[in-house]
């Protein structure tokens, strides 16, 4: 995959060490431009595009800001700037996802790459991050969502239909290699590999998402939240709560639109605002007056500084991302334990977290207590707090550690014999003085 497998030793005088094949010696290799070649699979790479799609855009960024070359991988890239060292490559798109993986496989073959970590396309990587979690553990959890006559149904469409099947078969090589280290953003994804996927606890790493604390924050943003509340028609006395996500279905928009509804007709003055493009066909009859629709969104910081809560009822979300933007823009948080954002909440101090999405009662009980002023502000500071402790730098860095790893763990076990993809040890070492100079 790479032709030189290094191990990182002290960052700050960018030394690198790589052990000579059976000598167990440390010859160490001192660079002043890219510590490592890193490469980063992902089908579409578009900070406007969704959440798994932002977050490694901003994971891209840090790298490159740490002074490490990134590579992109993907099928689809909008015109979007990163700092150099940065190189992207595309590839002809294939409708079938495990043509795609191919594909991806025989590029990444041609890349001199040092750790190559993919976030949810292929099988051909060091590291591997899926932003959606175990498959089957969200179509489980999106049966529960349906009323109980679908459910066998639904369940044998899942078990039959070529495309799930192609999943299956896709998570098989994915989760399947005992070599590969396994990232999960929440300890529910890592028990859902090791349920469903049959991976070794030894082999998962947990490393929860980080936040840009300094853009989603609420400092200096009083002009902001007044002109949004104005544009969106929300009186200065409603409290707006903040829904977002695309796939109306599975984010539980339905249970937060039935809450909402049902603490404005006890006289709560509350408004739903909804970002995302997903399907409203199934929503329920509402009031129109306390949901204003937003659609899809280039930039959520100003809807996020314009509610006075944030609320996201999900049937299965691996680590929302708009849990950690909304709670580092200061509002308290509602969501449910089949969110692995809901670990690093308080339930009570940052936020509230329903056991069954379901549950508009319950979601209604809690939405009466946000709004009151005094329950916001106090939960909107804990939230703020939460947000603090685990800003991008923290992600990226914890990130970087396991590519640490996985340099250190490869520098143990160099082939004995040369392939056209692997250099000798001693010429690896040629090779990254020749990078370096």
């Amino acid at each position: 995959m790479t032709a030189a497998k290094v191990g990182m030793t002290g960052r700050d005088t960018k030394s690198l060490t790589l052990l000579k094949q059976g000598t167990g010696t440390a010859t160490h290799v001192r660079l002043h431009g890219v510590l490592m070649r890193i490469g980063l699979v992902i089908e579409r790479f578009d900070p406007h595009h969704g959440g798994a799609e932002f977050w490694a855009y901003q994971h891209a960024t840090c790298l490159a800001r740490h002074g490490h070359e990134v590579h992109i991988v993907s099928g689809a890239a909008s015109n979007v700037e990163l700092p150099s060292p940065f190189c992207l490559h595309t590839f002809a798109w294939q409708e079938c996802r495990l043509q795609r993986a191919a594909i991806v496989e025989e590029r990444l073959k041609t890349l001199d790459l040092d750790i190559i970590h993919d976030i949810g396309l292929g099988w051909y990587c060091d590291l591997f991050q899926s932003e959606d979690g175990s498959r089957i553990s969200q179509w489980e959890h999106k049966l529960a969502a349906l009323p109980a006559w679908a459910r066998p149904f639904k369940r044998n469409l899942l078990r039959y239909l070529p495309r799930y099947n192609a999943f299956r078969t896709l998570m098989e090589r994915q989760f399947g290699d005992p070599d590969r280290i396994i990232l999960a953003v929440s300890k529910m994804c890592a028990d859902d590999y090791m349920r469903y996927h049959g991976v070794d606890e030894d082999r998962i790493r947990v490393v929860y998402h980080g936040v840009d604390t300094e853009r989603f924050s609420p400092m200096g943003k009083a002009p902001l939240r007044a002109t949004m509340r104005q544009r969106m028609g929300i009186a200065g006395d409603e409290v707006a709560f903040l829904f977002v996500g695309h796939d109306f279905a599975r984010k539980g928009l339905a249970t937060a639109i039935r809450a909402v509804s049902a603490i404005s007709r006890v006289g709560h003055r509350a408004k739903l605002i909804v970002l995302g493009d997903g399907n409203r066909r199934k929503l329920p009859v509402a009031d129109q007056r306390h949901i204003v629709f937003c659609g899809r969104v280039a930039d959520p910081v100003s809807h996020y500084v314009a509610a006075d809560a944030f609320v996201l009822p999900t049937f299965y979300d691996p680590c929302s991302l708009s849990v950690s933007e909304a709670a580092a823009c200061g509002l308290p948080i509602v969501t449910t334990r089949a969110n692995g954002a809901s670990e690093l909440l308080t339930c009570g101090t940052d936020g509230f977290i329903l056991d069954d999405p379901r549950d508009d009662v319950a979601l209604a009980r809690y939405l009466r207590q946000l709004c009151e002023p005094a329950t916001r502000q106090r939960m909107g500071g804990a939230a703020r707090k939460l947000a603090l402790r685990y800003p991008i730098e923290r992600n990226c860095r914890e990130i970087m550690s396991i590519y640490d790893e996985i340099m250190r763990r490869q520098t143990l076990r160099f082939p004995s014999a040369v392939s056209q993809n692997h250099l000798a040890p001693a010429d690896a070492v040629d090779a990254m003085m020749r990078r370096a100079a």
